[in-house]
């Protein structure tokens, strides 16, 4: 039998179809599959992601990511293939480069690529390559949105609170953090620091310029600490080595949550040990987090997903972490 050619799709292809309600939908399902107990309906098999350094420099780095979920159901009108709530599979790999000097090439370029190999998981044919820059850049920002859901909102069985948000880094994770803290919650400030103040000028003027239904007040800080000191959800997105906040710069006890997202080879080196300390860690994957993570200066308090299927609220003046891995 002849194999059969795969669909080949472009960045505008996949940009036309990305929504937040439907990626959340997709990254929440995905969680608690991760996170299943034995009898549930899902089949996961997550390997830990492979990673290959270029010539041996921890700036040019290849990870690998297949994946297969089974048996997973997504409702929102919009998603691609079978009839909304019919059951799926899915079998896939992601290859995923983090050249963090990217940015220093003239002209620069993007510090993230990413391509999506989509398989048949009857028959293992390759059914569809697409650019994965994208879907990694809304799917690192949706698991944000779920954690920050579950992990801040559910102190108070309501998603309607206005908070204060504070974007630390203002590249590319940082501009669509800030998209997606505004497009899924009410948020009074958008505070936002970057090392390279009029980065953070062009990212506000480029927010005040994007018609929203309920526009926050968006303000350039001039200091990382300045931005999280009143801040209830905390976004920090970049390359730094060394913490660009510590505890005492978050000022009075309030309801915090912090989204972690760090990059390439420092995965937590963006926040400083004393707030790990007063902190509960959540991750996407122990699996991941107990490669990728070593040397981390707390014990992770569990998975997202858990969090989802057993209920679990923080207290409400707790302080909360979401340490992505991407």
């Amino acid at each position: 039998n002849k194999m059969s050619t795969p669909a080949f799709y472009c960045a505008e292809s996949v940009r036309r179809v990305l929504s937040w309600q439907l990626v959340n939908e997709a990254v929440e399902e995905a969680l608690k599959a991760v996170s299943t107990p034995p009898q549930s309906p899902y089949v996961v098999s997550q390997p830990v992601r492979s990673v290959t350094t270029a010539g041996g420099d921890r700036s040019k780095l290849l990870f690998t990511m297949p994946a297969f979920v089974g048996n997973y159901r997504l409702t929102r009108a919009g998603s691609a293939g079978d009839t909304a709530k019919a059951a799926r599979s899915t079998l896939a790999c992601k290859l995923l480069t983090s050249f963090s000097k990217n940015c220093e090439l003239q002209p620069p370029l993007a510090s993230i690529a990413a391509n999506i190999l989509l398989f048949n998981a009857k028959t293992g044919e390759l059914d569809a390559v697409m650019p994965g820059t994208d879907i990694t850049t809304w799917r690192t920002a949706s698991a944000s949105v779920v954690a920050t859901k579950y992990l801040y909102f559910s102190r108070y069985n309501s998603c309607g609170n206005a908070v204060n948000v504070a974007i630390i880094g203002c590249g590319t994770q940082g501009e669509i953090h800030a998209a997606a803290m505004c497009a899924n919650f009410k948020v009074n400030q958008l505070l936002l620091f970057n090392r390279t103040t009029s980065r953070a000028q062009q990212l506000a003027d480029k927010l005040r310029s994007i018609d929203m239904e309920d526009k926050p007040e968006i303000l350039v800080c001039q200091s990382a600490r300045e931005a999280v000191c009143n801040a209830n959800i905390i976004c920090v997105a970049t390359f730094s080595k060394e913490p660009l906040f510590s505890a005492s710069d978050l000022g009075s006890e309030r309801p915090i949550h912090i989204n972690a997202i760090g990059a390439g080879e420092a995965h937590f080196g963006e926040v400083a040990t004393d707030v790990y300390e007063q902190s509960e860690v959540f991750v996407d994957c122990l699996a991941n987090a107990e490669q990728e993570l070593q040397g981390f200066p707390v014990p992770i308090a569990g998975e997202v997903g858990n969090v989802i299927n057993s209920g679990y609220k923080p207290q409400t003046l707790s302080t909360t972490v979401f340490q992505s891995l991407g």
